[in-house]
């Protein structure tokens, strides 16, 4: 089998401290390169301080370790995009144009990026929404992914630079805290239940959208990097859905094992975003491509967050 030394860019992320480790077993723990703008503690494996923003940092990197593969995870989410919307365009953007031409001028093999339900407008079908839907996102985090979709479909189709990319839903995982999605009501909700805390949800009852949990969308990352090219039609972004479900129907899920949970509703700016956003995703195309099938549901989730965080508070108070 060939050997990778893979760059995981945004790794102390939600999604990049997690798929890191997933590598790292996969891969060996010195084949796989974290990089971030801070670290982990307690980290293990290699570690690299790079802003990606900065080119020729993100391409010494790339020479120094002989970098076959970048997954490109770091970016402003939704929420904290809209405090500051140039930045978020200047980070977001600026951060993948290098890495393309990173990876287009140094031959790197495979490239993930990863775009978001944001990229769709309140223009679209939302229950079941489309592979090929319009994209009239409504916050720069979803402008910028929407534009990055056809960035990596120009460099596949103009250089031959293998870009995969994947429209994460909301993902909820037990691993790390909210990164400032507008999704993470539905990690924090769960954080608060254990703490036996009362839940104030920034979005109404029946806000219903796409969520994945982590382990699903992990697992789909992995096989749609080892899918073989032929396979891969979609080279913007493949839509992958994991369940849908409103803020009143986790908490009912959660107040079967916590029954004196309580949680009241104060939606705020992340509402008119939630509202523009899809209840639910069509991922026919990930489907029939490389096999694509979620594990979980919502009620299974749920067992598993609430056990896991369990552990880690009571950890902390020994």
């Amino acid at each position: 089998m060939e050997k990778k030394n893979i760059l995981v860019t945004g790794a102390t992320g939600q999604l990049g401290s997690v798929l890191t480790k997933m590598l790292q077993r996969k891969h060996g723990l010195n084949n796989v390169i974290a990089s971030d703008l801070k670290k982990q503690e307690h980290f293990e494996g290699l570690f690299e301080f790079i802003d990606v923003t900065d080119f020729d940092a993100l391409q010494e990197s790339v020479l120094k370790n002989e970098i076959t593969e970048i997954y490109h995870l770091a970016a402003i989410l939704s929420a904290n995009g809209e405090k500051n919307p140039l930045n978020t365009w200047d980070v977001n953007m600026k951060s993948l144009f290098n890495v393309l031409e990173v990876s287009r001028i140094h031959g790197i093999n495979k490239v993930f990026y990863p775009s978001s339900i944001a990229v769709f407008g309140d223009n679209v079908k939302r229950v079941g929404t489309p592979q090929s839907s319009n994209l009239t996102p409504s916050t720069v985090y979803g402008i910028s992914k929407a534009s990055g979709e056809n960035w990596v479909n120009y460099y596949y189709t103009k250089y031959g630079l293998d870009v995969r990319s994947i429209r994460y839903p909301g993902i909820i995982g037990y691993q790390s805290m909210p990164s400032g999605g507008t999704t993470d009501y539905a990690v924090d909700i769960y954080h608060k239940a254990v703490k036996q805390e009362p839940f104030e949800c920034f979005l109404e009852a029946s806000t219903e959208l796409p969520m994945i949990f982590m382990d699903d969308a992990i697992r789909a990352t992995i096989e749609l990097m080892n899918a073989p090219s032929e396979t891969i039609s979609v080279r913007t972004s493949y839509n992958v859905s994991g369940m849908s479900f409103t803020p009143k129907q986790v908490f009912h899920s959660i107040h079967k094992l916590y029954p004196d949970f309580e949680i009241k509703y104060k939606p705020d700016f992340r509402q008119d975003i939630a509202n523009s956003w899809p209840k639910s995703i069509d991922d026919s195309f990930a489907r029939k491509d490389w096999g694509w099938k979620p594990e979980y549901d919502l009620d299974r989730m749920t067992t598993i967050m609430i056990k896991k965080l369990r552990a880690h508070y009571n950890a902390i108070k020994i």
